[in-house]
This record gives structure tokens, sequence and C-alpha cells, in this order.
């Protein structure tokens, strides 16, 4: 994995655990010679990913909306800033630039890109492994949710991989290396369906 594409909030939280992490992430991820891809804010958990990982001397791009750019405050002090025209464009370059998607604490933003990095992951529009880092117990509810789509069967068997899940960076990044593509929905007969 050359780049990863980060999900987090742009709001800091009052917990400064989260903050803490946010900078953790971004300088594990240069020391380990991974590119962050994120969506080029100064603010919240975006600015202290990218300041983590530019601490480090990693390379760090980011994707913001022209509508963005003032009420995120963008980030001039990163290796690339791409200003895009909205958010359909942003996460399609998230796409485009990242060899996989990690995601941190957040909000509605956030698990908009995470749902959906996994829904282009099942139906084929990347084989990319989709990691959710689940610090501090964040997402327990999240995760419980996801196993009860796949109890019910909204969730295909074949696609139940999909989410990666850790509790810690570094388990989380030997996971998404060790990543086994599934088989997609567009590969699919209608018998598989």
């Amino acid at each position: 994995m050359k780049r990863l594409a980060v999900y987090c909030g742009s709001a800091t939280p009052r917990d400064p655990q989260y903050m803490e992490l946010a900078w953790d992430v971004g300088r594990t991820l240069a020391e380990r010679g991974i590119g962050v891809v994120y969506g080029g804010g100064r603010l919240g958990l975006m600015g202290a990913v990218a300041d983590g990982a530019l601490a480090a001397g990693g390379e760090v791009i980011g994707i913001i909306p022209q509508a963005l750019v003032t009420a995120e405050v963008a980030h001039r002090g990163l290796t690339e800033l791409h200003v895009v025209e909205g958010m359909h464009d942003r996460k399609r370059a998230f796409t485009d630039l990242a060899d996989g998607f990690v995601t941190l604490p957040g909000g509605t933003g956030t698990m908009d890109e995470l749902w959906e990095a996994l829904s282009w992951a099942q139906i084929g529009y990347h084989e990319d492994p989709v990691g959710l880092l689940n610090a501090a117990g964040y997402y327990d509810h999240l995760i419980a949710f996801w196993h009860k789509m796949s109890e019910v069967g909204f969730l295909r068997p074949q696609h139940e991989d999909l989410l990666i899940i850790a509790d810690t960076l570094d388990v989380l990044l030997d996971r998404m290396a060790a990543h086994q593509p599934s088989q997609p929905i567009v590969r699919m007969t209608a018998d598989d369906l």
C-alpha cells in the first residue's frame, strides 16, 4: 500500500484521545512510507492526521470541494491540495489516488465515505482494502450493525470480510496488507444474488 485514504472527522472532540490518535495515525503512516490522502482540512482529526504525517516527513494529499475550502479552512501546508467541484469528485479522487481506506472516528461525512468505499468494493468498482480503526470502542455499535446486516441476509456471505476491523493501527494495517478481494456483484450471476 503506497497511499491510504484516511476518513475522519473535521471536528475536535472534547476528549483529547481522538486528536492524539489522529496525529499518531498520520505519523505512523509516514514512518511506514505510506502516503495520506484525506479531506484537505486543517481542523479537527483531519488536520491532526495531516500534521502528524507531515511532521514525520510523509506525503499528504488533500482533496477538498470548493464549497468547503473556506468552511473547513483548507490546509495550505500539504504536499498537494486538490480543490474539486463537489463531494462526489472528492470521493472519486480518494479512490483514484489511494490503495486502500482507513476510517478513524468521525461523524456523518466520515460515515458517508466509509459506506461508499464499502459499497463500491461490494459492487466491484475497486478491490482495495477498507479498514475501520475501532479506537476506544468508538465503532462498537457500527460493528454490531455490520454483523446484523449479515445475520439478516442483507450482506452476502462473500462480502462479510469487506470491512477489516481492528482496535490498533498496526493490527489494522497488517490485516489490510493481507486483504484478498472478494467476488464483486459485477462478477456474480443472478443465482448468486
